[in-house]
């Protein structure tokens, strides 16, 4: 009976490992053709949310704690670069003399 919880979670992992890689290639094609700057930047926090919940799943589907490592550092820089992107929109400039 475990054998096929086991396979259920690999099933479930590799199908939702899918649909966040399809996701992330439509946030791709958003980030491209983009008629706004400001779809543009949503594109962009989509793609990195899409990339950070891929290797969250990597990691548990493979067992490995470096992963969530890795994903806490994507969704840190990701943050970060919104923020500036957002401020760079709204006043022009970053970083304020």
């Amino acid at each position: 009976m475990s054998d096929f919880f086991a396979q259920a979670l690999v099933f479930a992992l590799d199908f939702a490992l899918a649909c966040y890689a399809l996701a992330l290639v439509c946030a791709a094609w958003r980030l491209a053709i983009g008629p706004s700057t400001q779809d543009r930047i949503l594109a962009l926090d989509t793609l990195y949310i899409n990339g950070l919940l891929i290797i969250l799943l990597l990691g548990v589907r493979l067992g490995s704690l470096l992963y969530f490592d890795i994903a806490l550092l994507i969704a840190l820089f990701g943050f970060v670069g919104s923020a500036a992107l957002a401020k760079f929109l709204l006043r022009g400039e970053v970083i304020e003399a």
